[in-house]
Formats: structure tokens, C-alpha cells, sequence
């Protein structure tokens, strides 16, 4: 996959001098919906034998146009994270445009006519709600008014599972209640955030359960305070653990949040490697504990919860 970023205006040098099929979205968390309009497109361009490509911004519009409420807007899927999963899904060219203000006040007929005609789109697929520009004023619907025939559109409908829809917003709100496994359903793989082990204060060590502690690369949406069964990777290689994410609030003032992962069956040394967390399965809520005793009792059995998750989905992988 060739991965060209886009700015305003469009230089055309860099853009590709053949036809392509052309799927627009901001794709965020590439979700089975995203994943249907990629596959339309896919099974389009395979048709008329001719590259895929797909259009995403650099950072979602929301950011530019309501910066104080998206300071550090939720992603779903990093920047990183979208161009693997857009790899795993046959894209050929991957456009990245920077969306920036200059971009955003080009006309609804500029951006047709500058980033789809521009980029010899001979097929746009977009789903259903996609727009571009003020939604009312630029948007399906119109598209082809703005087109004057110079491509053929496809618009993909609504995507459900089990008679419900499919979309970003939709998965973040499951995120930030835990439920991972609506999360992944949707998502059609288990969600996953990157980042680095970093030094904490080495009490897990003491109490016969050392754990990793983690940052997260910034702009990634962080799941339910909580205690999960996860999958992490680290060297190339994935190791079960129970992750927990809260305030310490059995030692620490509950004033930040704390992300710590127990690895099953691993002692290496790995403070400063980058690392990735698949998010499987809630195993419960954050608990105050009375005496070290009472902690150490349920880390027992939250290694043993996340044991016999696994056990039951090692088939999975």
C-alpha cells in the first residue's frame, strides 16, 4: 500500500496518472461498517481491474472546527492504527489530506472537483451519511449534482449487526462503558491501544503480582475504569495478563488514573519498550480493599478469571 498525504492546494505531481475506484470516510476505528464500504470499493476496483484507493483526513474536523471541546479528541483507531488496518484490507493507495482550514473552506464543488476528478476517481463509493462540507448543503444526495456525470457514485446503506447500528460514536460510548465485547463485535477485531512501559512504584512486585505499567500514545480512547483480560504484545510477541486501569485507590488519593497490566507466566524486564493491548473482556469494577490480604485474594482471582476467558477462546487465535 502506497501512502500519500494530501495538501491544499492539491499537487498534482504526486498523485498516481490513472483511474482509480475511490472510497471517502474519516474511518475512524475502520469499524464494519467503514470495513463494507472498503469491500464494496474493493470488489468494484477488482471489476473494472483498476487500483483502490481510499481519501481520510490527518485529524477529524471536529478537532479544527471545534478545538476547545476536542482538545484531545477520543480516537478510536490512532493515525498508525488506521494505515495497518487499511493494509490488512486490500487498499492500494492510502490518501491522507491535511485538514487544516484552508482545506475545510474549499466550496463542496471545489473539493469534487479538485480531490475526486483531481484524483481520477472513476468509481466514489461513500456510505450513506457521508458529507463534504455543510452536511445539508453537501452530502450524498448531492453528489452527483456536484459530479456532473464525471464519475459513477455508490453510495453503501446502513450497516447493522443483530438489528443495530454500526457506528463510531456508538463504540466509543461501549468503550467508556467496558463493554468490550459489543466493542469488538462492532469492530470486527479487538481493539487495541499502543504504548510504552514505564516505571511505577513497584508495589504489584512486592505483593507477588508485578505488573507492567503503561502510557498510552496520546488521542487513543481508554476503556472503563476497571480490571480486564487482555492480550499484550511486546518483542513481537503476545502474552495474556489482566490489565487494570484506576486510582490505586487501595494505597494512593484516587487523583489519576493508573493503567497496569499483571502478564500470566512472564518476568522479562521490558520498562521502556513499546507495546500494544488487545481489550477482551471486563472482568470487574475497581475495589477498595480493607487490607493487602483482601487485594492479593482477588488479583488470585482475577489471574483466574483471565485464565479461563482465554481457555474458552483459544480458538480465536
Amino acid at each position: 500500500m502506497e501512502i500519500i498525504q494530501l495538501t491544499y492546494p492539491l499537487n498534482r505531481a504526486q498523485i498516481p496518472n490513472q483511474p482509480i475506484v475511490l472510497a471517502l470516510g474519516f474511518f475512524d476505528g475502520v469499524h464494519l461498517a467503514h470495513q463494507r464500504v472498503i469491500r464494496v470499493a474493493l470488489d468494484k476496483a477488482r471489476s473494472l481491474q483498476l487500483p483502490l484507493a481510499v481519501m481520510t483526513f490527518n485529524q477529524h474536523p471536529s478537532q479544527l472546527h471545534h478545538p476547545e471541546a476536542n482538545r484531545t479528541y477520543p480516537y478510536l483507531s490512532t493515525l498508525r492504527r488506521k494505515i495497518e488496518l487499511m493494509a490488512q484490507f486490500g487498499v492500494d493507495y492510502l490518501y491522507i489530506a491535511d485538514y487544516n482550514a484552508e482545506f475545510a473552506a474549499q466550496t463542496p464543488q471545489q473539493f469534487v472537483d479538485d480531490y475526486l476528478v483531481g484524483l481520477h476517481a472513476q468509481v466514489v463509493v461513500a456510505g450513506f451519511d457521508y458529507t463534504y462540507g455543510i452536511p445539508t448543503l453537501a452530502n450524498m444526495t448531492t453528489l452527483p449534482m456536484h459530479s456532473q456525470g464525471r464519475f459513477e457514485i455508490i453510495e453503501v446503506p446502513e450497516y447493522t449487526q443483530f438489528n443495530e447500528k454500526i457506528s463510531s460514536s456508538i463504540i466509543r460510548q461501549a468503550i467508556l462503558a467496558g463493554e468490550m465485547e459489543r466493542v469488538n463485535s462492532d469492530l470486527g477485531y479487538i481493539y487495541t491501544t499502543t504504548g510504552t512501559v514505564i516505571h511505577g512504584q513497584k508495589r504489584g512486585r512486592t505483593l507477588g503480582f508485578p505488573t507492567a505499567n503503561l502510557a498510552l500514545d496520546p488521542g487513543q480512547l481508554t476503556p472503563a475504569i476497571g480490571v480486564y483480560a487482555v492480550r499484550l504484545q511486546v518483542g513481537g510477541q503476545w502474552y495474556l495478563g489482566a490489565a487494570s486501569i484506576g486510582y490505586n485507590v487501595t494505597f494512593t488519593d484516587p487523583t489519576q488514573v493508573h493503567i497496569e497490566v499483571h502478564l500470566l507466566d512472564f518476568s522479562e524486564d521490558i520498562y521502556g519498550q513499546s507495546v500494544k493491548v488487545e481489550w477482551h473482556h471486563y472482568l470487574r469494577g475497581e475495589i477498595k480493599f480493607d487490607t493487602v490480604e483482601g487485594l492479593i485474594d482477588q488479583l488470585r482471582q482475577d489471574v483466574q478469571a483471565t485464565r479461563q476467558y482465554f481457555a474458552k477462546q483459544q480458538n480465536t487465535f
